[in-house]
């Protein structure tokens, strides 16, 4: 039989049966990816799990894809297998049987994983289901929990689906997997139609844009590539970090980026860095990307989780109690993406065990994802991490020591203790040298505000933040 992977894991046990153990790897795949590659990617996949669980054979829906997926996937893939079942699977690639005579590739997780040469990435022959626009429509500003994390974001975000083509062009959003990038800019254009109708929009993800002008290349159709992008009145691209190394996207991507600044239509970008962060892309066109707004979106603060958590919980028709939402949020904190796992994983545990959400429940749903959590970040390395960076001395961290370029890197790990562990202000002060509990407040506070106003600051905080994140 087929597994779908539409339902996931009940609980954090190790799956007993081929179902369990074909979603529990694609559960942690979801947690790990960014959406549009999981949902391009990992989502359409279909697995058979032998009766023994020793033999997995991954369905894919063309050779293209078969050789995408096997070469930036397939170890990946294999390695949960044998993390959830203890021992190692044969996994196997196969073309859908409908598709085209099955041929089958035997991959070992110890693949070494190989890069395709650009001519293979993303080509796709089927044009995706739904609107040619790419929206999806459900992802709106409405249904965006806003708080300190991403209101600069969402406030220019809301400024160019209102005002398209005027202030902040190009709008550049930058933060880590799983903040709310993509619902932000699909926000942007469904705020967009909802005014304008008729208005040219397209959401993309890079590596369509990516397979788009390989297509072009072999069928020499360049006329109807041209006449496609650089008519929209507004671009939505997704994690333009993908087009490192790729020449000619470059070219062509600058190309349409200049044709559509100069009819004055809106392009609005994400990326998991800044635009002086993206490596191996041309000089130009990171400074097309930074002569617009460059904002960040920022891992949400421990209200904006609980919101965020209380209102799916309410999408979802289910009830989570305010307790217990605390309870989650203090222990998810690294993104929105971990945050509807983990509710996933309650809603699951309470309905199949038919129990009321409690703070108990949610602790034996979550049990794995916590002693995870709890071995992640320590103080002791954030002072290593922050003194590195700024290279001082780690004792310079608990130090007495008061000049500028020794108190502010302190005040800056101070801050990130308390954003990313579980430590009380005393506990942290009783950490930097037995410093007061108010010290620790002082820290907090004025580097949370001047994060706010220094752009240049905001983004040493993201990258140190990242870097702990692993």
């Amino acid at each position: 039989m087929v597994h779908g992977i539409s339902s996931l894991p009940l609980d954090g046990s190790t799956p007993a049966s081929g179902d369990g153990l074909w979603q529990s790897c694609v559960d942690q795949l979801a947690q790990e990816l960014p959406e549009q590659q999981f949902n391009t990617w990992i989502k359409p996949l279909r697995a058979t799990v032998s009766s023994d669980l020793s033999k997995v054979v991954v369905l894919v829906g063309n050779r293209f894809k078969l050789d995408w997926v096997r070469a930036q996937y397939a170890s990946r893939i294999a390695g949960l297998l044998q993390q959830f079942f203890g021992q190692p699977i044969q996994l196997e690639l196969a073309i859908t049987p409908k598709e085209e005579q099955v041929r089958t590739q035997v991959v070992s997780y110890t693949h070494e994983v190989e890069s395709l040469p650009e001519a293979f990435v993303g080509i796709e022959e089927n044009t995706p289901t739904g609107p040619r626009n790419r929206l999806n429509t459900a992802l709106t500003f409405d249904s965006l929990v806003e708080g300190t994390a991403n209101r600069m974001a969402r406030a220019a975000a809301m400024h160019v689906a209102t005002m398209p083509g005027q202030l902040y062009n190009p709008l550049f959003i930058y933060g880590g997997v799983g903040l709310g990038k993509t619902h932000l800019v699909h926000a942007v254009g469904n705020k967009l139609l909802q005014e304008r109708p008729d208005a040219k929009v397209l959401y993309i993800h890079a590596e369509q844009f990516v397979s788009d002008v390989v297509k072009a290349y072999q069928r020499k159709t360049f006329d109807e590539f041209k006449a496609r992008y650089h008519s929209l009145d507004l671009l939505l691209i997704d994690d333009v970090q993908f087009f490192a190394n790729k020449e000619r996207t470059q070219e062509e991507f600058f190309n349409a980026f200049e044709a559509l600044l100069a009819k004055k239509s809106h392009i609005v970008m994400t990326s998991d860095t800044y635009p002086k962060g993206l490596t191996d892309i041309h000089e130009r066109l990171v400074s097309r990307f930074d002569a617009g707004l460059t904002v960040a979106i920022e891992s949400p603060e421990l209200e904006m989780r609980v919101a965020i958590l209380i209102s799916k919980a309410r999408h979802e028709n289910a009830d989570m109690p305010e307790e217990v939402a605390f309870f989650v949020a203090k222990n998810v904190r690294s993104n929105v993406r971990e945050l509807e796992g983990a509710l996933r994983k309650i809603l699951a545990y309470s309905r199949f065990n038919q129990k009321d959400i409690t703070i108990q429940l949610a602790r034996d749903a979550l049990r794995d994802l916590l002693s995870i959590q709890n071995r992640q970040i320590s103080v002791e390395n954030i002072q290593k991490t922050v003194a590195d960076y700024y290279k001082i001395k780690v004792a310079d961290m608990y130090s007495k020591k008061r000049p500028a370029s020794i108190a502010r890197p302190r005040q800056i790990a101070m801050y990130l203790a308390k954003e990313l562990t579980q430590k009380s202000l005393p506990e942290i002060g009783e950490l930097f040298g037995g410093r007061d509990h108010t010290t620790v407040l002082h820290a907090v506070r004025k580097i949370g505000a001047e994060r706010q106003q220094l752009t240049d600051l905001n983004q040493q905080l993201h990258v140190l933040e990242q870097t702990l994140k692993g």
